[in-house]
């Protein structure tokens, strides 16, 4: 059974879109991808309320990138970029 994890978030003040977009494309290609049970990601956008969607192998495979990307560079600067408090990060476990 995989794994939906749901992270909702708004943008820090001084975070200009474009470069926001421009380090979420970083961790899409450079972080996320080389990760033991990464199957799919995607960035949307309402307004000033953005979302990220990434599809885990497994709960595990999930909760392993949690614990391994601390402290990655990429990792930091996107969360840096979030507005202080407004991150949420849920996981739903798949029906199929």
């Amino acid at each position: 059974m995989s794994v939906v994890e749901v992270a909702t978030f708004r943008l820090s003040k001084g975070t200009d879109v474009g470069s926001f977009l421009a380090i979420d494309k970083r961790v899409q290609t450079e972080l996320v991808p080389n990760q033991p049970g990464f199957m799919r990601r995607t960035t949307a956008r309402r307004d000033a309320d953005w979302l990220v969607v990434t599809l885990w192998a497994s709960e595990g495979a999930a909760a392993a990138f949690a614990v391994a990307s601390v402290g990655d560079p990429v990792r930091v600067e996107f969360e840096d970029s979030l507005e202080p408090g407004s991150l949420t990060t849920s996981r739903y476990s798949t029906l199929d």
